[in-house]
């Protein structure tokens, strides 16, 4: 087992002193690709690394964060759905293997939030608006993480800069800042919004420690800012993704055949999950409540993971597809974990001293 040197933060902030990482820079949970390798080595850098869970079993999920436990001695956390119908025995997961940190995709129940703050663990949920923020951080979230519309997957309409100081002047809890950020240079600017830190998602898809498929890595390095999309095509809801041949042909799909591509995939994704059909139903009935969804896409959003698995895992662009945040068409290398935050430390700290007056 490892885990970081004993040095201090260069950069504390309230989230550091929540969690107890070295660095303000949260590794988001992204299905398929955030498992045991890339968190781990996440945390030995000194970033919070989020395992993604709404990809595993719940039998895979204890065996991931048991193997992660075994790559390091620092803090990590797992991300969750908060609509999925086993969260609860997720949740217990975590209570039960000590995790530091539970994150969210979508905001928690009350009840969630109070259970996991009983186990002494800190909880940190998604939000992509100020009046989600107002409602978790009244439900006794510990911090909040704001995604503004750069980001990668499923995504927003508002601009990081726009969404994050309304969100900081809103609610007294820590607020990380994502959607948009890569290196140093964001990492100041978003503590000068009054942020206590960074998440990133594609930077760290883009590492030599991620599992994503080399060949597949080489497209999100030659894509510009301008190939990457917004497609609703996918599940009905706003999903940021590289423009590919395969999205193309999902925008030109009909209703018919979105249909049997998403009880195709529905059927697969329950394999792989372990859910049952009625527990499909439910998740898609969850996601449909609000929002003006078909039945295809209430499918879509059950199976949404098996397009990213065919891509980030198989390798098979020309079926799947590429969940990416708009900084792809900025980012050009594939360092490590550990390259990667130094590089970011290095950078924020050269940012500070060109500002002027600075000493």
């Amino acid at each position: 087992m490892t885990g970081p040197a004993a040095s201090p933060s260069v950069f504390p902030t309230a989230l550091t002193e929540l969690t107890g990482v070295r660095h303000p820079i949260v590794q988001t949970g992204m299905g398929w690709v955030a498992g045991p390798r890339l968190v781990s080595a996440s945390a030995n850098a000194g970033a919070l690394g989020i395992l993604a869970s709404a990809t595993m079993t719940v039998d895979q999920l204890r065996s991931a964060v048991r193997e992660v436990k075994s790559r390091t001695d620092a803090p990590f956390g797992v991300n969750l759905r908060a609509d999925a119908g086993d969260a609860g025995e997720r949740v217990r997961i975590i209570v039960e293997e000590g995790v530091r940190v539970a994150s969210f995709a979508l905001a928690p129940s009350k009840d969630l939030i109070a259970r996991l703050k009983d186990a002494g663990v800190v909880v940190i949920p998604s939000i992509g608006a100020r009046r989600h923020a107002e409602k978790v951080a009244a439900w006794g979230a510990d911090a909040v993480m704001v995604q503004g519309g750069e980001g990668g997957g499923h995504t927003g309409e508002v601009a990081t800069t726009v969404l994050l100081p309304q969100v900081v002047d809103a609610v007294d809890i820590p607020v990380i800042a994502a959607g948009g950020f890569h290196d140093g240079r964001g990492l100041v600017a978003a503590l000068a919004y009054g942020a206590a830190g960074i998440g990133m998602g594609t930077r760290f898809l883009l590492t030599s420690d991620s599992t994503v498929p080399d060949a597949v890595k080489a497209k999100y390095l030659t894509a510009t800012v301008k190939d990457v999309t917004v497609t609703t095509q996918v599940d009905g809801l706003p999903h940021r993704m590289l423009r590919t041949d395969m999205v193309d042909s999902l925008e030109r799909s009909g209703r018919a055949a979105s249909l049997l591509r998403a009880l195709r995939h529905a059927s697969a994704f329950r394999r792989e999950s372990g859910a049952s059909w009625p527990q499909l139903v439910r998740d898609g009935m969850a996601m449909k409540h609000g929002k003006e969804l078909t039945w295809s896409q209430v499918l879509l959003a059950a199976n949404t993971p098996m397009l990213l698995k065919a891509s980030l895992v198989e390798g098979r662009t020309d079926i799947g597809v590429m969940a990416s945040g708009q900084v792809a068409g900025l980012i050009e290398d594939l360092p490590s974990c550990e390259e990667l935050i130094e590089r970011i430390i290095d950078e924020a700290r050269a940012a500070l001293k060109s500002l002027p007056g600075a000493g």
